[in-house]
């Protein structure tokens, strides 16, 4: 018996609101959540996604109850929608000195200390000197920023230098020491320099787990193969400061933080004796990168020469 089989070749309708959808999706794991982050409906974003690989002819996304993940067609076709974004973050960029309203975009991903302690002058500084372009900023551990830019889902990074940025380009953004916060008196206080595995006998107060920094801590304690006690997370290093001055547990936190905090308390701030402790943030992109030039002046705003503290 004889087949009819259809060569025809398929036409690729779609547009960047696809791709934008399609990355969505694939980023966060479930239709529901990407169709949230590009603004659609459950069911209008199904549609789109049905329709889209329909009119390509192959299949975009494994579903199951666990979420979505991208075939391999899927891995292709996101590829593709990545270099498609970038393109039209450059056209915006070269277009809008003669487009009255039209915005650039830049996706920035951060890690805790830069996020908290040294990007909001920095980037507030530039944000106010153009208002026509837009930051979305995301909160990484530095070795998941690195994959990240790897795999061209964001034009910067910042990192600490304590991860290796192979395939990557970095500028210096700030110096970031760790230092540890407690109580006037406490036993470590002795100390000049305390070693992390000595602070592990003890219990701690510190972000929530969600943050860069607890996760980044966590691993430490791992690879001293204890664990830390937490008594409390709290979403800012001044609450952590404030709880660690009351002798509830001890705290690590950058010493910008802790400066702030300690002043006229009865908080002590120790150094840290383990290397890791003292990085450097690093600005980071992908060497092959086309950057708008917006994405440019932001490097030249946040990198180290350009700092006023």
């Amino acid at each position: 018996m004889r087949r009819n089989l259809d060569t025809k070749p398929r036409m690729l309708n779609a547009d960047p609101a696809d791709f934008g959808l399609f990355l969505a999706v694939s980023e966060t794991g479930t239709i529901t959540a990407g169709a949230s982050r590009v603004h659609l409906s459950l069911t209008a974003a199904s549609e789109r996604l049905q329709r889209l690989e329909v009119g390509l002819g192959v299949k975009l996304l494994d579903r199951s109850k666990q979420g979505v993940r991208p075939t391999q067609a899927g891995r292709v076709f996101e590829r593709h929608g990545r270099a498609l974004m970038l393109q039209m973050d450059r056209l915006r960029a070269d277009i809008a000195p003669y487009a009255r309203g039209l915005r650039g975009s830049i996706r920035l991903l951060c890690n805790t200390a830069a996020l908290t302690e040294f990007l909001p002058e920095a980037l507030g500084d530039f944000l106010a000197r153009r208002p026509d372009i837009d930051v979305d900023i995301e909160e990484m551990w530095s070795h998941q920023i690195v994959l990240a830019l790897r795999e061209g889902r964001a034009e910067l990074g910042i990192v600490a230098d304590s991860v290796p940025i192979t395939g990557l380009v970095g500028r210096p953004f700030r110096h970031d020491q760790l230092v540890l916060v407690s109580r006037r008196g406490h036993a470590l206080n002795q100390r000049r320099r305390v070693d992390f595995a000595d602070m592990l006998d003890y219990s701690f107060i510190g972000l929530a787990a969600d943050s860069a920094l607890h996760q980044f801590l966590n691993d430490k304690a791992a690879h001293e193969g204890r664990a830390i006690h937490y008594r409390v997370r709290l979403r800012s290093f001044d609450a952590v400061c404030r709880l660690a001055g009351q002798g509830v547990g001890l705290a690590i936190v950058p010493r910008a933080a802790a400066l702030r905090f300690v002043r006229d308390t009865q908080a002590v701030i120790r150094e840290l004796a383990d290397p890791w402790a003292n990085r450097q943030l690093l600005i980071c992109t992908r060497p092959d990168a086309e950057l708008p030039s917006f994405v440019s002046e932001l490097i030249d705003a946040l990198s180290d020469g350009h700092a006023s503290n």
